[in-house]
């Protein structure tokens, strides 16, 4: 009997429009989903509060369709997945593994042994470790909803990411005990990525290299709730600036739609994709099935790539 395909899922989140890294990300992922015959689910990662734009979303679907790439089934929404995020807040809590926190981001930066790091991460020092018995005390206390923390050990987590290499992380010197549900009544990223993957049966997936911590914090909270199944991850390198830091605003109008709009095909954009993952020697239009065929992971470049004015113009032409 052969085993069973591997489950990915494409996952934008609606903070912002889909610019031209993330396409490229999903790109990778969609390709090498189609190559090994996996399933690809689409999920969207719209519990960022007041950050979330409905806009957004519609838009990432339309733009990711445009480009070619499928899916199966319903898109699931995170939005709409609350109360199994709080099914699993109660698992952790019931064993001990979660406490209430009433600290603010800049009270635990001051306290923090180390600056926040470029992803916002300071080392939790542990203020609310064993400070109270429940939450109700935690909001009498502090006169607000608390937050709720994971507690992690010493232990290394290590894991052999496909694409990255082997990675050996200690949570308890990168982060600390890390936020698994905020103030807000909203679920953090970490935990509601680890109950939606599980839920689905994704065990593969491919994201950019930024998010390899995550993938210790996600084991780590996969491992406290007992779920399955198993992931594997390909990390693969973002797109970044000429400064070097991640695609964004500052680097100008990168956006999906600003090319759709200034008059750019899909065989142009995928093309320019195609060039940064090495998969054509020069910038020129390709379709989808071509690149399908032509598609090889270890052709893939191991460092960041910079988006250039020749980028810009290879679009714009």
């Amino acid at each position: 009997m052969s085993p069973s395909p591997l489950t990915t899922r494409l996952a934008p989140s609606p903070t912002g429009a889909l610019h031209l890294g993330n396409a490229r990300t999903f790109l990778v992922n969609w390709l090498l989903a189609r190559q090994q015959g996996w399933r690809v689910l689409f999920r969207m990662e719209d519990l960022d509060g007041p950050r979330v734009r409905p806009a957004a979303a519609r838009q990432a679907i339309r733009e990711l369709a445009w480009l070619g790439l499928t899916w199966e089934g319903e898109i699931v929404y995170q939005s709409q997945r609350t109360a199994d995020y709080e099914q699993a807040l109660e698992k952790l809590i019931a064993a001990g593994a979660a406490y209430p926190c009433t600290c603010s981001r800049k009270g635990v930066e001051r306290a923090a042994s180390a600056p926040a790091k470029e992803d916002g991460l300071s080392v939790y020092p542990g203020t609310c470790r064993n400070r109270y018995a429940a939450a109700e005390q935690a909001r009498a206390e502090s006169g607000q909803p608390p937050a709720w923390r994971v507690r992690v050990s010493e232990e290394l987590i290590s894991f052999d990411d496909r694409f990255a290499g082997p990675r050996t992380l200690d949570l308890s010197k990168y982060c600390g005990d890390f936020v698994i549900f905020r103030r807000e009544g909203l679920a953090a990223y970490q935990l509601a990525v680890v109950v939606d993957d599980a839920a689905a049966g994704v065990d593969a997936v491919v994201r950019g290299d930024d998010l390899l911590p995550s993938a210790a914090m996600q084991i780590h909270l996969r491992s406290l709730l007992g779920l399955g199944p198993a992931v594997t991850y390909w990390h693969v390198p973002l797109i970044v600036g000429p400064d070097g830091r991640k695609l964004a605003k500052r680097h100008g109008d990168t956006r999906i739609s600003h090319y759709i709009e200034a008059g750019a095909t899909p065989p142009r954009v995928l093309g320019l994709l195609a060039y940064w993952s090495g998969l054509l020697q020069k910038r020129k239009e390709i379709d989808l099935a071509d690149l399908l065929e032509k598609f090889d992971l270890s052709r893939l470049p191991k460092e960041k790539i910079v988006f250039s004015p020749a980028d810009d113009n290879f679009l714009l032409a």
